[in-house]
C-alpha cells in the first residue's frame, strides 16, 4: 500500500508564505493533490497545528505534527513528532529562545494564527525567520528527547541547507535521513547512507506535491512506520 506525502509545508503564520495557506485551503489541496499524509512544518512554531489537526478531522488525511527549526548555524532542521502534546511543547520552547526582534509584517509578512475555520484569532510578534540560540547537535537531542525525528531540510538548496553552511554532514549528526527540495537536483549517491524524502516546501497551495512522492507501509524503513503515528 502506498501513501503519498508531502512533509514540508507552511502555513500563514510563516512570513514568507501566503494569506492563502489558511489551515482549510492547505488540507483541501492536500486531498485535491491526491495526497496521504502531510505535515505542517512552520518557521519556529507549532501555534498553527491545532488549527490544521482539528481541520483535518473526518478528511482521511494523516496529519505528523512538525515543524522548521532554524539552529544558530543558521541551518534549517526539519522536527517530526509522534503527539501534538509533544510539538507543541517543543514549539513553545523554540519560540521562546528567539531574539527579541519583533516582526515587521509589511516587510517579512504576516505571522497569523487561525482556528480550524479559518479565522485569525492571533498573531506572534516575534520575527519567526530567525535563528535560534541551539545547534544542530542540541536540536537533534532536544526533538529525541520527545520522542521525535529532525532531518537536515532541503539539503540541496543554496540557502539555510546543512551543506550551504557547514559543507558536509557532520559524522557524529545521528540522522537517518535527509531531505531533498523537490525542484532541485542532486547527486543521490553521495549520501546512500541515508533515506531520502523529497518534499515541496510549499509557501502557497500550489506548491504542495503532487501524489509522487510515497511511503510504502510494507517498507519497515518508512519514516517512524507511519502507521503507528497517534495523529488523527
Amino acid at each position: 500500500m502506498k501513501l503519498f506525502y508531502d512533509l514540508h509545508i507552511h502555513s500563514d503564520l510563516s512570513p514568507c508564505a501566503s494569506r492563502e495557506m489558511t489551515p482549510n485551503n492547505i488540507i483541501n489541496m492536500s486531498i485535491v493533490k491526491g495526497l496521504n499524509v502531510i505535515s505542517l512544518t512552520d518557521h519556529n512554531s507549532t501555534a498553527n497545528l491545532p488549527a490544521l489537526i482539528e481541520a483535518s478531522h473526518g478528511s482521511g488525511l494523516k496529519v505528523i505534527p512538525g515543524i522548521e527549526v532554524t539552529s544558530k548555524e543558521e541551518v534549517h532542521l526539519l522536527c517530526y513528532f509522534r503527539e501534538l502534546s509533544r510539538a507543541l511543547k517543543f514549539g513553545t520552547i523554540i519560540y521562546q529562545s528567539l531574539p527579541p526582534i519583533i516582526n515587521m509584517p509589511e516587510i517579512f509578512g504576516e505571522q497569523n494564527i487561525y482556528n480550524s475555520n479559518d479565522e485569525i484569532v492571533g498573531v506572534l510578534d516575534k520575527l519567526l525567520i530567525n535563528a535560534t540560540p541551539f545547534s544542530i547537535g542540541d536540536i537533534n537531542n532536544m526533538v529525541k528527547e520527545s520522542k521525535g525525528i529532525m532531518i537536515p531540510a532541503h539539503i540541496n538548496k543554496m540557502s539555510n541547507s546543512i551543506l550551504s553552511i557547514l559543507g558536509f554532514i557532520p559524522k557524529d549528526l545521528e540522522v537517518d535521513f535527509v531531505e531533498i527540495y523537490s525542484k532541485n537536483s542532486i547527486n543521490k549517491k553521495m549520501f546512500e547512507k541515508y533515506k531520502i524524502l523529497k518534499n515541496s516546501d510549499a509557501h502557497c497551495l500550489t506548491d504542495i506535491s503532487e501524489a509522487v512522492n510515497f511511503f510504502d507501509l510494507n517498507d519497515m524503513d518508512s519514516i517512524y512506520n507511519i502507521k503507528e503515528w497517534d495523529t488523527p
